[in-house]
């Protein structure tokens, strides 16, 4: 149970990796401020973690690239834990396109939520960080350490993100917040089905391609990310900061697109 007592804000909580990621430290004694969009899956996962975890999780439905939302997302915590030790920076959005395709709206659409939310969240809820000396975990992905084609704009975003980890990283070490990022790889998720809970014969084939892609011959699974995320805000990573972490089946390390 080492994070028993740790309050833990975790944004796109309801999805597949924000689920995984709200269960595991619930199952491990934190409380927890859980934020997502849909708030049907949202109450799900909240469910499932107070059954866990036995501590009713705070639910907040909002929409990050919506300032006031964010504004009430740290305010409603604050209420209601008076404190924050770990935050995980999840909440993203996927779409192709090139350099020809993808308009500016799109290229908005994406950054406002992949990076301009987590800019905002993190920047209010630094202070309480500054007094808990806690932890920032960012959700990258391995498209910001390689160049996908038809991905640009979150191509784009995810190195933002890497960078904007290694940044905090060193403008906060002083008050010993530790920042890092996991560079996830393809998983099973409701992202890469296109918000779908059909799986088609395209989606299986884009999984089956993983064994091609990814050097340990598969797609990840939501867990994995989970535990990754869970080592990096623990005492058991108290000397890492400044990490790009890839969790992707050592995807990362190869030629092949």
């Amino acid at each position: 149970m080492e994070f028993e007592g740790k309050v833990i804000l975790i944004t796109g909580a309801s999805s597949a990796i924000g689920t995984a990621v709200a269960f595991y430290f619930a199952s491990r004694g934190a409380k927890l401020s859980l934020c997502g969009i849909n708030e049907e899956t949202l109450n799900k996962t909240a469910e499932r973690c107070e059954l866990v975890g036995k501590v009713k999780p705070l639910v907040v439905t909002s929409d990050l690239t919506n300032a006031d939302d964010t504004t009430n997302l740290i305010r409603a915590t604050i209420t209601y834990f008076l404190t924050i030790d770990v935050l995980v920076n999840n909440a993203g959005i996927l779409e192709t396109g090139s350099i020809e395709t993808t308009t500016l709206e799109q290229f908005d659409r994406i950054f406002n939520l992949n990076v301009r939310s987590a800019y905002h969240l993190t920047m209010l809820a630094v202070p309480y960080l500054i007094q808990s000396e806690g932890v920032i975990v960012n959700v990258s992905s391995v498209n910001g350490l390689k160049a996908f084609p038809g991905l640009l704009a979150y191509n784009m975003s995810k190195a933002a993100v890497d960078q904007f980890t290694r940044c905090l990283a060193i403008e906060l070490s002083d008050y010993r917040i530790r920042v890092n990022s996991v560079n996830v790889g393809i998983v099973v998720t409701d992202l890469e089905k296109g918000i779908t809970d059909k799986l088609d014969e395209s989606y299986l084939l884009f999984l089956r391609r993983s064994k091609e892609t990814h050097p340990l011959g598969r797609a990840g699974f939501p867990e994995e990310i989970a535990r990754a995320i869970a080592f990096l805000a623990s005492d058991k990573a108290s000397f890492v900061t400044g990490v790009n972490l890839p969790v992707d089946g050592g995807r990362h390390a190869t030629s092949l697109r």
